[in-house]
C-alpha cells in the first residue's frame, strides 16, 4: 500500500509532537479572586489540559491577592494571566482561556493555520 506523501507542516508537527508528548508543562495561572472571569479561566484550562496534557502537567492557580509576594519577577499586568513555565520558551495568556486554538497553538500542541 503507498502512503501519501506528508507536507512538511504534517511532518514538522509530528516531529514536535513526539518531543512534547514526553515533556512535562508547568503553567501558573494567575487569577484576581474568586470572580466569574477567574472561574471562567480556571474552568477553561483545566479542561484544556486534561484533553490534551493528561498526566503530565502541573497547573499552579494561584490568588494574586491571597498572595501577592508571589508576584514579584513574573510581570503580571493583568489578571487571569497564564504563564507556561515549562517546556521553554515561557509563553503568558491574558483573558478567560476560552479561545482554546490559541492555547493551543501557545502552548506548542497545535500549528497555527498558515503554518
Amino acid at each position: 500500500m503507498k502512503q501519501k506523501p506528508t507536507s512538511s507542516a504534517a511532518k514538522a508537527l509530528a516531529k514536535k509532537a513526539v518531543v512534547f508528548s514526553k515533556q512535562k508543562y508547568v503553567l501558573r495561572l494567575y487569577v484576581a479572586g474568586i470572580t466569574p472571569k477567574s472561574s471562567q479561566a480556571i474552568q477553561n484550562i483545566t479542561k484544556i489540559c486534561e484533553d490534551h496534557l493528561k498526566g503530565r502537567y502541573d497547573l499552579q492557580v494561584i490568588d494574586i491577592y491571597q498572595k501577592p509576594m508571589l508576584l514579584r519577577g513574573e510581570q503580571i499586568i493583568a489578571a487571569p494571566t497564564l504563564i507556561k513555565k515549562l517546556p521553554l520558551p515561557l509563553r503568558r495568556f491574558i483573558g478567560s482561556m476560552s479561545d482554546k486554538k490559541k492555547i493551543l497553538v501557545g502552548l506548542d500542541l497545535q500549528l497555527k493555520k498558515n503554518e
